[in-house]
Order: C-alpha cells, then sequence, then structure tokens
C-alpha cells in the first residue's frame, strides 16, 4: 500500500470511529432520558440498565454506520480539499477515482462485513435486548395469542389452526388436510376439530370433538371422534411462538427458512420478504454513501466541519426517509419487495455517479 493510500485510510477510519461512537452515545442519552421514568419504576438496577444498552449497541452500531461513514468521508475529503492537499495531490498526475480507491475499499470491506453483522449478530443481541424489555418495561410483548395460523407438515399435509392460545399450548377450530403422495390436488384424508391440546408427553397433539373424513374417489366416509392423538411434526408450540417473533429478532437462515413456509402455505410474504432483502441491502448502503459522498466533497467549500456534519444529516435523513416511505409500499405489496429493499440504494448509487461524473477529475 502506497504512503498515500495509508494516510488516507487511517483519517477516513480514525473520523468513521470517531464519528460512530459519537452518533451512538449520543443515541444512547436520548434514549435513556426517554425512559428514565419506566426505568425507575421498573426498578432496573445499574447492572440491567448497562446489560441492555449493551445489547442494544449492535442496532445502533449498524444504524449508525452509514451515517459516520458518510461523516468521515465528507470531512475527509473536504479537509484535503480545504487545506489545498487534494490540489496538490491532483496536479501530481492523481485522478479522483485514484483517490477515491483506499475510501470505496474500505467502505466495500466494511459492507460485506456488515451482512453478516446485520444478518446474524444483531438479531442475537435484539433477541435479548427485548427479551428485557418485555419483562422490565412491558415492550413489544409478544401476543399470546394468534389466529389464522397456516403449515405444511410434509410435502402432502396441510393444517389450519383458527385460534392459538400459547398459555394454554392449546388450538381451537382446526384443519388437518392430507392429498395423494402422487396427486398433490387430490384429498385423501381430512380432520376437522373444535379443540386440540399439545400433549407434551408424547410430542403430539390431542384433537377433540372432531369429524374424520376419507375420500375414495368420488365417495366419502366420515367418522365422528371424541379424542385422537395426532403428530403434526412440523406444528409444536415452539413453532408458533416462533411465527410472532419480530423479523429483527431472527437470523438471517431462520427468516429465510420462516418466509418460505409461509410462502408455501399460501400466506402473503411481502413484508417479511422486504425485511429478509434489506438485511443484505442495508449494509451496501455503507459503500453507497461514500460512494456519494467524496466527489461531492471534493469540490472547495466555505464552512469547514459545520458544513460537512450538515450535509451528512441532511443526506442521511433524506436516504432513511426514503428508505421507510419505500417500505410502506413493499409491505402492502405495491411495490416488489427486492426492488424495495434496494430501491434507496440504486438512486443513491446513481446520484453518486452523477456527481463523479460531473466533478472534475
Amino acid at each position: 500500500m502506497r504512503r498515500f493510500d495509508r494516510y488516507i485510510s487511517k483519517q477516513f477510519l480514525l473520523s468513521a470511529l470517531f464519528a460512530l461512537v459519537a452518533f451512538v452515545l449520543i443515541f444512547i442519552t436520548i434514549d435513556v432520558m426517554e425512559n428514565m421514568d419506566d426505568f425507575i419504576d421498573r426498578h432496573m438496577g445499574l447492572g440491567l440498565l448497562l446489560k441492555y444498552y449493551l445489547y442494544f449497541t449492535p442496532e445502533m452500531v449498524m444504524l449508525m454506520m452509514p451515517i459516520a461513514l458518510l461523516l468521515s468521508s465528507l470531512f475527509t475529503t473536504g479537509r484535503l480539499s480545504n487545506q489545498n492537499e487534494l490540489v496538490a495531490i491532483r496536479m501530481s498526475g492523481m485522478s479522483l477515482y485514484r483517490i477515491m480507491a483506499p475510501f470505496l475499499v474500505l467502505s466495500f470491506i466494511i459492507s460485506v462485513a456488515s451482512i453478516y453483522f446485520n444478518g446474524w449478530v444483531v438479531p442475537r443481541t435484539n433477541k435479548e435486548k427485548l427479551d428485557i424489555g418485555r419483562e422490565y418495561l412491558g415492550k413489544n410483548l409478544l401476543s399470546q395469542t394468534s389466529s389464522n395460523l397456516h403449515f405444511q407438515d410434509g410435502p402432502a399435509r396441510l393444517v389450519t389452526i383458527g385460534f392459538f392460545d400459547e398459555r394454554r399450548n392449546s388450538a381451537a377450530r382446526i384443519s388437518v388436510q392430507d392429498f395423494s403422495d402422487r396427486n398433490l390436488v387430490d384429498p385423501v384424508r381430512r380432520y376437522d376439530a373444535q379443540e386440540m391440546l399439545w400433549d407434551s408427553t408424547r410430542s403430539a397433539w390431542t384433537l377433540s370433538k372432531g369429524i374424520e373424513r376419507e375420500f375414495h374417489g368420488v365417495r366419502e366416509s366420515v367418522r365422528p371422534f371424541s379424542s385422537l392423538t395426532l403428530k403434526l411434526p412440523a406444528v409444536t408450540p415452539e413453532r408458533i411462538a416462533k411465527m410472532q417473533l419480530k423479523p429483527d429478532e431472527m437470523l438471517y437462515g431462520d427468516l429465510r427458512r420462516f418466509v418460505d413456509e409461509q410462502e408455501r402455505s399460501g400466506n402473503n410474504v411481502a413484508r417479511w420478504l422486504v425485511d429478509l432483502y434489506s438485511k443484505i441491502s442495508f449494509p451496501f448502503a455503507n459503500f453507497i454513501v461514500v460512494l456519494f459522498g467524496v466527489p461531492f466533497s471534493s469540490v472547495k467549500r466555505r464552512g469547514g466541519l459545520a458544513v460537512e456534519f450538515g450535509i451528512s444529516v441532511l443526506i442521511s435523513f433524506v436516504y432513511l426517509a426514503f428508505m421507510k416511505a419505500s417500505q410502506v409500499f413493499g409491505y402492502s405489496g405495491a411495490l416488489d419487495p427486492l426492488v424495495t429493499a434496494w430501491l434507496a440504494n440504486g438512486i443513491f448509487l446513481v446520484a453518486g455517479i452523477a456527481i463523479m461524473l460531473k466533478v472534475q477529475k
């Protein structure tokens, strides 16, 4: 690595680290002040409070990272421009593209690392944070009842639950449909029951007050039953409870499997797909904002750090606002989930390339 690259990389990373720490501390301070009454009313000790914000920190780091990198790129390039170092570098024959190289390489590495961080580390810490919030603050409570649930238990069995009570591990308005292995549209058997209770000793469900139907071509035999034990390996109280977890609490692989299962069951998965794709798209905002920021700040401006800070906050606000607005359309199904997740990145990427082409090289 050339001396220039080491110099730029050091300034860029130190500025990004300083900005990130500052933003996280400001975020924590504001959150503590907003929730101080709840912390006092719930008698949360200092140890538990520190644990809560320790688990909260990874999520804040993920959210603040693009803003910190944008501010760092603006500040580092702007300082080079204001002190005429950028002019000297260009006069030595180095183009703007070459100057951008260490910024883009480092931001790309951070983006790739953030994919793992956002998809596998943050969900684990989020779950711990939300568990503390549920137990001590009464926030983000999981509903103890669920309705209109659909499962695929194997390739030829569909299970529908009208209502599930997590406190009793019981369900109401149950329908279990078995189809032919040779032709998945031909029904073979169907169970309809008013109630279903989980038997933990046998890891099975006990259906009560129901009817069993068997289909033989155009003929049908009906057999009422007062009690029937049925094993449904893919339908357990734990899995039903897991369906209520927020996407922020689910690892990327778990969320991917959850979406696939819901899609096979015929449910609308647009909202979950947006969250799934966002676990990959959001980390690349770290790279795109730097691509946008470096050529933008390479033009000498008055105002110094204050102007660079204001610009970074404005750009970040526009980006986050646009991302949240597009998510609304993705959640409703008006936009394709994949397009929704990458739309903000795509627009800022185009804007960054346009600025880069207009700036004197």
